[in-house]
C-alpha cells in the first residue's frame, strides 16, 4: 500500500498509509493529514489512489505545492517523490506499485492514443455501485481505436490501470475492478465522453460497445472471451 512520510528539517515526524481513494491535506482539522502551520492553506492538496497509483492536486493553495522542487497543479506521484508545503516534507512510498510491464503498457498505450510524453494529472474516483455485477470469468475488457492514426489497433485490458489520453490536453484512465471496468477523468478542462455524453469526476462504469471519445480519439469497449 501507498504510503507517506511527513518530516520537517530531516526530522520524521509521521508515516501514514495511503488507505483512502482520497487524503486532503491542509491546516484546518478536518483534512485527512492536518498540518498546523500558517503557511499552509486551510485545504492545501489532495491525494487521489487508484490501486496503486496517486495522483496529487494542488488545491489553489497560497503558497503552492512542490514536487522535488518543481511547482506542480496535478502530478502522478512517483516512488521517492517528495512533496513540499512550505518548511514540510512528504515523502511518497510506492509500495507495491504495478510491474515494470503494466506501467510500459500503460504509457504505451497513451503514445498510440495521442502523443509522447509523461502523464500526470488527478482524478475523482467513486467506488463502482454496490449492486454492480461482477465480471464474468474467462472474460476480458478491450479497447479498439476506431479513430486516427492508430484506427483499428485493439489494446487488451489484462492491466489493473491503462492510462489514455494526451498529457497536457486530457488523460483518463481505466482501472479494472472486480466489478468491471471503469473510466476516470485524470487532467484536462474537457472530460471524456462515452456514447456522446460528457463524464463528471466521478468514475464510470463501462458497458459492452460504449464508444468512447478522448482527446479528439474515438474507442469503442467491448469484451472478449478468453474460453475456447
Amino acid at each position: 500500500m501507498p504510503r507517506l512520510i511527513l518530516s520537517m528539517d530531516g526530522l520524521v515526524l509521521k508515516e501514514m498509509a495511503l488507505e483512502k481513494e482520497r487524503t486532503t491535506i491542509g491546516r484546518k482539522p478536518h483534512n485527512d493529514i492536518q498540518i498546523d502551520n500558517l503557511a499552509i492553506s486551510g485545504e492545501h492538496a489532495a491525494i487521489v489512489t487508484i490501486l496503486n497509483d496517486a495522483f496529487l492536486e494542488d488545491m489553489n493553495s497560497t503558497n503552492g505545492t512542490y514536487v522535488n522542487g518543481q511547482p506542480v497543479k496535478k502530478h502522478v506521484l512517483q516512488n521517492n517523490d517528495v512533496v513540499e508545503l512550505g518548511k514540510y516534507r512528504l515523502k511518497f512510498i510506492a509500495d507495491g506499485a504495478g510491474s515494470p510491464s503494466e506501467q510500459d503498457e500503460a504509457m504505451t498505450f497513451a503514445d498510440a492514443v495521442a502523443t509522447n510524453g509523461v502523464v500526470s494529472g488527478t482524478a475523482g474516483v467513486a467506488a463502482e455501485p454496490a449492486a454492480a455485477a461482477p465480471v464474468p470469468s474467462g472474460t476480458l475488457g478491450m479497447i479498439q481505436i476506431l479513430s486516427g492514426a492508430h484506427a483499428g489497433r485493439t489494446l487488451e485490458l489484462s492491466k489493473s490501470l491503462t492510462t489514455l489520453g494526451k498529457p497536457g490536453t486530457q488523460v483518463a484512465v481505466i482501472t479494472r475492478r472486480p466489478h468491471g471496468y471503469f473510466i476516470t477523468h485524470v487532467e484536462g478542462t474537457v472530460f471524456p465522453v462515452v456514447n456522446g455524453h460528457s463524464l463528471d469526476a466521478q468514475a464510470h462504469r463501462l458497458n459492452e460497445h460504449d464508444i468512447i471519445e478522448i482527446a479528439g480519439v474515438k474507442m469503442e469497449f467491448f469484451s472478449q472471451n478468453l474460453q475456447q
